[in-house]
């Protein structure tokens, strides 16, 4: 009878020490993916793009160009979708012929930031080779995050636009001081394992969007970059000065293409039915209330 029930406890204790490692080889982690949109605010033709993305109530996280002209309809859209984490594309450049924008802080304020018409330079290069001042690039770069929180919408992070506010040491120094002061995180500073949709030609895109987020490593953290719109004259007239990639060889803007095929892709049947399955979604806000602030690092530039 001693035999018997030592050999059950043995039992006992074996079968509780393996099954919680069976379990978890049967059962791994699924991978968190954040969907990151950029732009938001930049026409009305991307503030159509992300409502109708927040509209399926998935979680996104919306980069928000807070010196644009077209920001106050983003943050009417934005405020009616909770499960949309805002950020500040914290922006320096811009970049389209034709429509341009300047400083939040204004042009006399900020004057070594601006061109001979008061709008942004168009590329890093450019940027890189003006004689900015990093005072004023600190004070606008406030001016907007200032904006940003006076709108009444809830700010979870930071994203430089184009990468221009992270470009150079000393760059980086003031977004990584005004993340702190405000208490925000920034994109890429989470170890997530990062990729961008934004060069992929059109026809490409949604291949090779649904291999990535069909293959992503279990208990993994990745965020994609995303560029979305509604096709329409507004958005499909614009020519990007800087990339050959958004226009044909003849000179024709696709910039309209690329991001209502970015927005398709995410709409489709195909994505939705893999949330849940394949990967976990969640937003910036999920992941900074998660894991909090502390163990935010600049990403390792390779």
């Amino acid at each position: 009878m001693k035999g018997r029930f030592f050999s059950f406890a043995v039992f006992t204790l074996l079968f509780s020490f393996f099954t919680p490692v069976v379990a978890q080889t049967q059962n791994p982690p699924l991978p968190q993916l954040l969907l990151r949109v950029d732009d938001i605010g930049m026409n009305h033709a991307v503030n159509l793009g992300v409502k109708q993305l927040a509209e399926t109530g998935i979680p996104v996280s919306a980069s928000v160009m807070f010196a644009c002209p077209w920001y106050q309809e983003a943050v009417e859209v934005l405020r009616n979708h909770p499960n949309v984490a805002v950020g500040v594309h914290l922006t320096l450049n811009a970049e389209w012929k034709n429509y341009r924008w300047g400083p939040v802080a204004g042009r006399t304020a900020v004057p070594s930031l601006v061109d001979s018409l008061g709008y942004f330079l168009p590329s890093i290069e450019s940027f890189l080779q003006s004689n900015y001042q990093l005072d004023e690039v600190e004070s606008e770069l406030t001016a907007q995050i200032e904006r940003a929180l006076q709108s009444g919408l809830q700010i979870a992070y930071l994203d430089p636009h184009m990468g221009m506010a992270v470009a150079t040491p000393e760059l980086r120094a003031i977004t990584e001081r005004l993340a702190q002061k405000y208490n925000l995180g920034i994109s890429g500073y989470f170890g997530e394992n990062y990729k961008s949709m934004w060069a992929v030609p059109v026809e490409n895109k949604a291949k090779e969007f649904m291999e990535f987020v069909t293959n992503l490593q279990p208990g993994s953290l990745n965020v994609t970059e995303l560029h979305i719109a509604q096709s329409s004259p507004e958005i499909d007239v614009l020519v990007d000065m800087n990339s050959a990639l958004m226009n044909t060889t003849e000179g024709k803007p696709k910039a309209g293409e690329h991001r209502q095929a970015e927005l398709d892709m995410l709409l489709s049947r195909k994505f939705q039915k893999r949330i849940g399955k394949d990967f976990q979604l969640i937003n910036y806000a999920d992941l900074i209330r998660k894991n909090g602030l502390a163990g935010m690092q600049a990403p390792v530039v390779r």
